[in-house]
């Protein structure tokens, strides 16, 4: 396969699934580039409200798109994210985006326009390949996409790494955020469920090497096919 056209391994999943640290791993020891999806709505939404805008108002939210000047790195050793020449890098890992994100990513015009950008970003990497994670990333984005994984856990595992990452939010609040959002963005993508021809990996006993190893077993089984 040629450098245009690079090899996409499609890895979905529900939030506190490890999807975003696992990938970056798994973009690492393959040699590819990692895309972060989930980071263009984080972006736009930080973009929206930094601007003072209502992102519970669709049309505002998609007006701003045309100013909306996102770029993203693809080195899983170099990952940062811009909005125009600032760093929103952490910024939009805030609570106050987190709580907002799903609406904004549940537009209709912001998810053609962000697949769009996702699709272009794949094309244009001058890499090999690229691990692109995120929530319907399998059907939507890269459906062709030779490999294809649905990463779970069980619901209070996630919710445990999650609470494990934030200082922010003690672990009640965590779970309640996990299910809200878990049950927002279901209304507009299907992460829940494998498609057919994706394959489940279950991280609910497994730790973070084991994860990676079982995502890795998944690539090499369908790369020999």
């Amino acid at each position: 396969m040629s450098e245009a056209t690079p090899t996409v391994v499609a890895i979905d999943g529900p939030a506190g699934s490890g999807k975003s640290s696992v990938s970056k791993e798994v973009a690492r020891r393959l040699g590819y580039g990692y895309l972060d999806t989930g980071a263009a709505y984080r972006a736009l939404a930080w973009f929206a409200l930094d601007r003072e805008l209502d992102t519970s108002d669709a049309t505002a939210v998609v007006d701003a798109l045309g100013a909306f000047d996102y770029t993203i790195s693809l080195d899983p050793d170099d990952f940062w994210v811009r909005v125009g020449e600032t760093s929103v890098t952490e910024a939009i890992r805030e609570p106050r985006v987190t709580d907002v994100v799903s609406g904004v990513a549940r537009i209709p015009l912001v998810r053609q326009a962000a697949t769009a950008l996702f699709r272009h970003l794949i094309e244009t990497s001058g890499r090999s390949g690229v691990v692109v994670e995120g929530r319907d990333i399998t059907t939507v984005v890269a459906p062709d996409a030779p490999v294809r994984i649905l990463l779970t856990a069980a619901e209070e595992v996630r919710a445990a790494r999650r609470s494990a990452e934030t200082t922010a939010q003690d672990a009640a609040a965590v779970a309640a955020s996990l299910q809200r959002r878990d049950a927002s963005d279901a209304t507009v993508s299907e992460f829940m469920t494998a498609a057919d021809g994706v394959i489940v990996v279950d991280s609910t006993h497994l730790d973070f090497d084991g994860t990676v190893d079982a995502v890795l077993a998944v690539v090499r089984e369908r790369n020999d096919q």
